[in-house]
């Protein structure tokens, strides 16, 4: 059964280029466009991990992940803040709202799969 992430980001290319390089791995990927939407879609389709842009209409990802840790039955999906905020303090920032990993962009699409793997538990990676 494929693997199901849930990618919440509001930049088009950013989602054809995740969708693309999942899709390659064999995950299945569910699409959010906005905090809002994306914890509502969260809760629809209680995906395998989640992939959360920090810059995103209506709620930031901060809080995203926040309310996502808060949900009981979301609490153990693993959160990978994918983002371009990377200035001192953001990646703590993210961690500390609830994220357990931290992927700069622009990414590389050699070595996103692998960033990626590397913050999830073994029985989710791509290999």
């Amino acid at each position: 059964m494929k693997k199901r992430v849930l990618i919440i980001e509001d930049n088009e290319q950013n989602i054809y280029m995740l969708t693309y390089l999942l899709e390659s791995q064999d995950f299945q990927v569910i699409q959010a466009r906005s905090g809002v939407e994306g914890i509502e879609m969260a809760i629809e389709s209680k995906p395998d991990f989640i992939l959360l842009d920090i810059q995103l209409p209506e709620m930031d990802g901060y809080t995203v992940a926040a309310k996502i840790r808060e949900c009981e039955i979301l609490k153990q999906i693993p959160i990978i803040v994918v983002t371009s905020y990377a200035m001192t303090g953001d990646k703590e920032k993210a961690l500390a709202s609830g994220a357990d990993g931290y992927i700069e962009k622009p990414i590389d699409p050699e070595t996103f799969i692998d960033q990626m793997n590397s913050f999830l538990p073994s029985h989710l990676t791509s290999k």
